[in-house]
């Protein structure tokens, strides 16, 4: 397997900015339209790249779908393309700086929650860095203050059902392959959400058309690009740059919608963020320690 970090990074910070923009559009389009609406859409778009990958496959469509844990497989997609409306839900009502400034703790969830899913042991530093970025996520949301919404858990929970998604990611990697994997991930999100967001059809304007389309080929493009970066790169040596979506997505908060970045958020964030790299760090020294390969 080829293996060249510096394209590998250079490709999570093209995957990061990507998918930053992605939220972008997301934003406004469900300030427009219904959440639902909007993801069944980009769904559908996002179905149709699933199944082309899988049929470019050597050994059929029928091979990638193939799997002997099917019920898992299906609530991973499922739980994806429900926490994809609860994110793009908190976009509306949060605004894109705050929303990332909480999203960005789900490595610190996944890390705390590896334990009791996947029976993987959490020693006491990360136990400590993730009580840490829980800190980050007190100040962002602030409880204590008469301004604090209900709101701001949105993203929190979102963040949540996203750790969850990850660690059934590692659990099905097990036996499955990542391409039966992402196949899974794209049809059945997109099964439900066509059960759920047909009854939300609504027509759209000639202008926001477009910006569908760009953000159903931004989501695609997002995936191509992460799928392309594992591909030439460690898991462990590239993850660190996916922080990176938060600072662009905020630059896009900012100047296109007219976001504010409150000291607290930027402190909060730092939290967070050197909680979830420290966390990253020890378990590659981990794994260093015991030779034991990174997730597939």
């Amino acid at each position: 397997m080829r293996n060249d970090t510096v394209l590998g990074i250079w490709l999570m910070v093209a995957t990061t900015l990507v998918f930053a923009l992605q939220d972008g559009l997301s934003q406004h389009l469900a300030s427009e339209y219904n959440v639902f609406l909007v993801v069944m859409i980009r769904y559908w778009f996002f179905a149709a790249f699933v199944i082309a990958i899988s049929l470019r496959k050597a050994d059929g469509l029928r091979d990638v779908a193939r799997t002997d844990q099917p019920f898992v497989q299906a609530f991973r997609g499922l739980l994806l393309a429900a926490e994809i409306c609860v994110m793009v839900a908190a976009f509306t009502y949060l605004g894109l700086v705050e929303s990332h400034a909480v999203f960005v703790c789900y490595p610190l969830i996944v890390a705390a929650l590896s334990g009791p899913v996947l029976g993987e042991k959490v020693g006491w530093r990360r136990w400590l860095a993730i009580a840490v970025g829980f800190v980050g996520v007190l100040i962002i949301i602030n409880p204590s203050a008469g301004v604090f919404s209900i709101y701001a858990l949105i993203p929190l929970l979102a963040s949540t059902m996203f750790a969850l998604y990850a660690l059934l990611n590692r659990y099905v990697a097990r036996r499955d392959s990542a391409a039966t994997s992402f196949f899974w991930t794209g049809t059945t999100g997109c099964v439900l959400m066509t059960a759920v967001g047909i009854w939300f059809w609504e027509p759209m304007t000639a202008p926001d058309w477009g910006w569908m389309a760009l953000l159903c080929m931004t989501g695609a493009g997002g995936h191509w690009l992460m799928i392309k970066c594992y591909e030439v790169a460690e898991a462990s040596a590239v993850q660190p740059f996916a922080y990176l979506q938060m600072p662009f997505a905020s630059a896009i908060g900012i100047m296109v919608f007219g976001e504010d970045l409150r000291p607290t958020v930027v402190f909060g964030a730092s939290l967070i963020v050197g909680a979830g790299l420290f966390t990253l760090w020890r378990e590659r020294q981990r794994r260093r320690v015991t030779g034991t390969p990174p997730p597939a």
